[in-house]
């Protein structure tokens, strides 16, 4: 019986990302997100902010390294990954991170994102109105989900 492995998150940059390079040559970016949700306790309005480290890797890993930045928000979508080793002391450490598929630039009206030139990569409409570009990233890393590359809705594709 397969197994799916699959998280999407809404959230904002906790820092800019930080872009490493293997001996191969193959981009790995890390970066944090925030997210948050509202809820009520006891009749009172709190809210808990759950922070997520997120790998991206490949040509995805080199548009997000060049593209984000601290506090603009993203739709990041990928799967979990755990991670264990042994500290400086010797205790057993454990780390659960995303290991991103896709990236969507979101934010605010009035944000603006550069674009990278790379097949399936748009430059967004001026109309603030108009989805932001998305990137799917064919990563080469074992077990990395391979997904076509998606633009995201088209304007055809919205029901108003």
């Amino acid at each position: 019986m397969a197994g799916l492995n699959k998280i999407s998150l809404i959230g904002n940059l906790g820092k800019d990302p930080e872009v490493r390079y293997t001996p191969d040559g193959l981009a790995v970016t890390n970066f944090s997100i925030a997210v948050s949700e509202k809820f009520k306790e006891k009749g009172e309005s709190k809210e808990r902010t759950t922070w997520f480290r997120v790998s991206a890797f490949g040509k995805l890993g080199e548009i997000c390294g060049e593209y984000l930045s601290k506090g603009k928000q993203v739709y990041v979508e990928g799967r979990l990954h755990t991670s264990e080793w042994k500290d400086k002391d010797g205790n057993n450490r454990f780390s659960l991170e995303v290991a991103a598929s896709q990236m969507v630039m979101l934010g605010q009206k009035g944000d603006s994102y550069n674009t990278a030139e790379t097949s399936g990569y748009e430059k967004p409409a001026s109309s603030p109105a108009k989805p932001r570009p998305s990137v799917s990233e064919n990563t080469g890393v074992p077990g990395m989900p391979q997904e076509p590359h998606d633009t995201g809705p088209q304007e055809d594709d919205i029901p108003f």
